[in-house]
C-alpha cells in the first residue's frame, strides 16, 4: 500500500481558500501513476468520507458537497496530489488525507487539519 504525507491546512475564514498538496513518500513513479488517488475527510463526530478522486488519465469525481467548489489534480513527476478548495464553509472544516480509492486498510497518514471559522 501507498503512504502519502499531507500538507497546507490551516484555519480559514467562511468563503476563503486552501490548497492541500500530498505526496506519495518512499513510492515511485511506477507504482504511484497507475493508481486512483482521493482526498478523504473526517468532520468532528463525524465517519470518514471520500471528497474528490483523481485517476491515472485524470478523470476526477467530487462528492456532491463539493462539487463547484473543489478542484483535485495530480502531478505525476512530483508523485504529488492536490486539492484546491473554494468557498470554504466551517461544514468543510475536518482532517484531510490522502490515499488511493478505494482504500480497504486502516492505515493512514497524519492528515492535514483544516477548520473554517464562520
Amino acid at each position: 500500500q501507498l503512504q502519502f504525507v499531507e500538507s497546507g491546512g490551516g484555519l480559514v475564514q467562511a468563503g476563503g481558500s486552501l490548497k492541500l498538496s500530498c505526496v506519495c513518500s518512499r513510492c515511485i513513479t511506477s507504482t504511484f501513476n497507475p493508481k486512483t488517488v482521493g482526498w478523504y475527510r473526517q468532520g468532528p463526530g463525524k465517519q470518514r468520507e471520500l471528497v474528490a478522486s483523481v485517476s491515472d488519465v485524470r478523470m476526477t469525481t467530487y462528492a456532491d458537497s463539493v462539487k463547484g467548489r473543489f478542484t483535485i489534480s495530480r502531478d505525476n513527476a512530483r508523485k504529488r496530489v492536490y486539492l484546491q478548495m473554494n468557498s470554504l464553509q466551517p461544514e468543510d472544516t475536518a482532517v484531510y488525507y490522502c490515499q488511493t480509492v478505494p482504500h480497504y486498510s486502516d492505515s493512514w497518514g497524519q492528515g492535514t487539519q483544516v477548520t473554517v471559522s464562520s
